[in-house]
């Protein structure tokens, strides 16, 4: 049995408990080393053979996976966040099946999850957008038809922006062609690590302020009116609001 763990958004509190109970007991651990915070796994056994796929090809890893199972050994392979966003975990799942090894997956907290909070935001606003695009700029990997920044930006919803902080003025400038250019933007690098950074701004200055701060890579930037301050009470407690576990109060 093959385990691929999310190790969550950097804070090793926030590797989920099954998650470390697996690390911690495997045998054989395969982390994406240039991502996955290395506290992770403080507690793996002395005796775990330890390998960073920072530096191995999709095959390399499998080879790994397989004599592992083979010799019926514990593996676990960790990735950063929660694999099923940018994880690139489905080919090593369907490799498995391939191969006839079993596998499981253990849900980890993204890293646009651990921007919100240490944002403390709320993505979906009530009046102002109930609506999450997770995407990233096109780059070296080219976005399949009908998802460039561009198309997606005209729903004006809540969007988070992997893997593109480097690209911040074309992000910004593609932005503005439908969004208001004073959309509150904000940029946070490594959010839950120790040297985490926020920069905030619009989608006017937002550039400028991630080069000042010199942030190249290893951050989300979240954009939308949700960072704002305007928004409509939710009906979810409002006092006046029917539903299946408690009556409405007339006003």
């Amino acid at each position: 049995m093959v385990s691929f763990i999310g190790a969550g958004p950097g804070d090793p509190e926030l590797l989920t408990i099954k998650g470390k109970k697996l690390i911690d007991s495997a045998d054989i651990i395969i982390y994406a080393g240039s991502l996955v915070n290395p506290q992770v796994l403080a507690d793996a056994k002395p005796e775990a053979q330890i390998y960073n796929s920072a530096s191995m090809n999709l095959e390399e890893v499998l080879e790994v996976m397989e004599q592992g199972e083979k010799a019926g050994k514990k593996v676990v392979r960790v990735h950063t966040g929660d694999p099923a966003i940018f994880g690139a975990h489905r080919e090593q799942m369907d490799a498995l099946e391939r191969m006839g090894i079993s596998y499981e997956v253990i849900p980890g907290v993204s890293s646009f999850l651990a921007t919100a909070a240490v944002l403390k935001k709320e993505y979906t606003l009530p009046g102002v957008s109930q609506t999450v695009i997770l995407t990233r700029m096109e780059g070296r990997t080219p976005m399949p038809p009908k998802e460039k920044l561009r198309d997606l930006a005209k729903h004006n919803a809540t969007m988070i922006i992997f893997l593109s902080v480097g690209m911040m003025e074309e992000l910004s400038a593609t932005l503005r062609e439908e969004y208001r250019p004073d959309t509150p933007v904000a940029v946070v690098y490594k959010a839950s690590w120790e040297d985490q950074k926020i920069v905030r701004g619009t989608l006017w200055d937002i550039a400028e302020k991630v080069k000042e701060a010199g942030i190249k890579k290893t951050a989300l930037t979240v954009v939308g009116d949700f960072l704002g301050d305007e928004y409509e009470l939710s009906k979810l407690y409002d006092k006046t609001f029917t539903h299946e576990f408690r009556k409405g109060v007339n006003p």
